[in-house]
């Protein structure tokens, strides 16, 4: 890894300024961008730690406040290490804010986002990767098939509700994706049943999008956050090498 320079940033959306952690080699020249979706719990240390990851491997990375129409992050009070407890208490305070979150309103962010690093000295010309986590890998997907023409690769971890019957289910954008895809999934995750694996992996199948969908097996929902009681630190290291094998070959 390389050494690597990190500051906070804000990105202008069509529902105001979205604050943002962006981080990039130290050496200043341009690099492949990765946007980085985080979970609920939004931007904070281990977020920015696992961007900062990303950077010293090689590429600039944004980390948006994706619910910034409710303020900037952490839109609501963290402990630094949040047990089962906590972790109801603040789903039950984040659950309303996430409503608000539309999928109109994402994809509409998401071109701000990718915009901005369009715009950005520090990435590289062309189209960028896009990476998710919990509620964020349901965005990676959204993003892939609204800006295909934008996003080279795109990979989601332990992801929720990716294939419901809903009528805007994320994985109905399939057949717009021209990106590679990864997701690696957690083990008996409530958010993400059986028939939701089979369908995602059938519709990304029928659209003939280059994909790799794998369970981790006995990790639960939120393995790569190491500020969790969820933590699974052998599963958040093959997320690593899933997710840096398909940036290197996107890039």
């Amino acid at each position: 890894m390389t050494a690597v320079q990190g500051t906070t940033v804000d990105v202008p959306t069509g529902d105001g300024t979205a604050d943002a952690y962006l981080t990039r080699p130290a050496d200043g020249g341009p690099r492949p961008g990765v946007l980085l979706y985080t979970d609920a719990f939004g931007v904070r240390p281990r977020l920015r730690a696992m961007a900062d990851r990303l950077a010293g491997a090689g590429y600039t990375v944004l980390v948006p406040n994706v619910l910034h129409r409710s303020g900037p992050a952490p839109v609501a009070e963290l402990p630094e290490f949040i047990d089962d407890a906590s972790r109801g208490r603040l789903l039950r305070r984040l659950m309303p804010v996430m409503r608000q979150l539309t999928p109109e309103r994402a994809m509409r962010d998401a071109d701000a986002y990718l915009r901005w690093l369009d715009a950005c000295p520090a990435v590289a010309d062309g189209p960028v990767a896009v990476t998710g986590y919990c509620m964020g890998a349901a965005l990676a997907l959204r993003t892939a098939g609204t800006h295909p023409d934008r996003v080279a690769a795109a990979a989601g971890f332990h992801g929720g509700r990716l294939a419901t019957d809903a009528p805007d289910s994320p994985h109905l954008v399939a057949g717009r994706i021209t990106a590679e895809v990864y997701f690696g999934h957690a083990d008996q995750d409530h958010s993400l049943p059986e028939e939701q694996i089979e369908r995602l992996e059938r519709a990304l199948t029928e659209a003939g999008v280059r994909h790799r969908c794998e369970v981790y097996t006995g990790a639960p929902h939120g393995y790569t956050q190491s500020d969790t009681a969820a933590y699974d630190k052998e599963a958040d290291e093959r997320h690593w090498a899933a997710l840096l094998d398909l940036l290197a070959r996107a890039f």
